[in-house]
C-alpha cells in the first residue's frame, strides 16, 4: 500500500541531522527509515514502569481535587451556618 498520510515531525538540525546519516547508512530514505523505526519501537519495562506511575498519579490527583472540593464545601456551609447563627442571636 503506497504511503499517503503525514505525520510532522519537529526536531533540531542536529537531530535531523543524525537521523538522515543513519538512514543513508541502512541504504533508505529517511521517511523510509522513520516509519520502521516507529514501527520497531517497544517500550521498556522501564517506560512502562513510568506510565504506570503516571496513570496512578493522575487518579490520586483526581481523587485529591475531589476531597478538596469537598472540604471546600463543607467549610462554606460552616460558614452559611454560623452566620445565620449570629445574626439570629443579634451578635452581628
Amino acid at each position: 500500500m503506497a504511503a499517503t498520510e503525514r505525520i510532522p515531525v519537529l526536531m533540531t538540525p542536529e537531530e535531523k541531522s543524525r537521523i538522515v546519516i543513519k538512514a543513508r547508512r541502512a541504504g533508505m530514505k529517511t521517511s523510509q527509515f522513520m516509519r520502521v523505526a516507529a514501527e520497531q519501537y517497544q517500550p521498556g519495562e522501564d517506560e512502562k514502569t513510568l506510565e504506570a506511575m503516571i496513570e496512578q498519579m493522575n487518579r490520586s490527583t483526581e481523587r485529591a481535587e475531589r476531597a478538596i472540593d469537598a472540604a471546600l464545601d463543607f467549610v462554606e456551609q460552616s460558614n452559611r451556618r454560623i452566620d445565620a447563627l449570629l445574626r439570629s442571636s443579634g451578635s452581628r
